[in-house]
């Protein structure tokens, strides 16, 4: 079994993260992708992240219309950090040892990843799926180079669709009263409107 791995805080979750998944599952023949709502990231434990309750309902509410795409909240309902590696370890025992695991990963991650808890075995036991727009080049030579054969055999990268939108871009709207009709898909747009989702704190995440 092939399965994808759309990991992210998802705050929220936009219509450039269902493309993206949706081309992946094409490309590499995916049986599924599954959406993993980050609770706890390392690198943003500083960061003020929507609680876990909305950025779930808002995940489920964007998969919903599509039958290869399912939610897991296995880092919400683990204690302590989310690390990857930890992850892997839930899904095999979920999907078995022979399943093939595909991490969806932006270019910014990927330039991250030596650098993730436990990284080199991480890579061993998982491949990695780099999604780039049309037109842009990523250099994974050093990443390749620090993982040796592993990065060689699990790091891929493929072109996606090139939807430029961001979360970030989406909280600065609402909170300055413009729309995000298109940004977002409609089910999730409402559920920002009706929770009254990003109007007033002050912004510090950075995805």
């Amino acid at each position: 079994m092939k399965v994808g791995i759309m990991g992210g805080t998802f705050d929220p979750i936009h219509l450039g993260h269902l493309a993206t998944a949706e081309s992946v599952r094409e490309i590499f023949g995916l049986e599924e992708i599954l959406f993993i709502p980050a609770a706890r990231p390392p690198h943003k434990i500083e960061k003020h992240v929507t609680p876990e309750v909305h950025r779930l309902m808002m995940t489920f509410l964007a998969t919903q219309s599509n039958e290869k795409f399912q939610v897991s909240p296995t880092e919400l309902l683990r204690e302590g950090l989310s690390y990857t590696l930890d992850t892997v370890d839930e899904l095999n025992k979920k999907f078995g040892a022979s399943a093939e695991l595909f991490f969806i990963i932006g270019s910014d991650a990927m330039v991250d990843l030596p650098k993730w808890h436990e990284s080199k075995e991480l890579v061993r036991r998982a491949n990695f799926i780099v999604a780039t727009r049309p037109g842009v080049k990523v250099g994974l030579s050093a990443a390749k180079k620090f993982f040796g054969k592993a990065g060689a055999e699990h790091i891929h990268q493929v072109q996606t669709p090139g939807l430029e939108i961001s979360s970030t871009d989406i909280r600065e709207k609402v909170r300055q009263g413009k729309s995000i009709k298109y940004l977002v898909p409609e089910v999730v747009e409402e559920y920002i409107f009706k929770e009254q989702l990003y109007r007033d704190e002050v912004d510090d995440n950075d995805d």
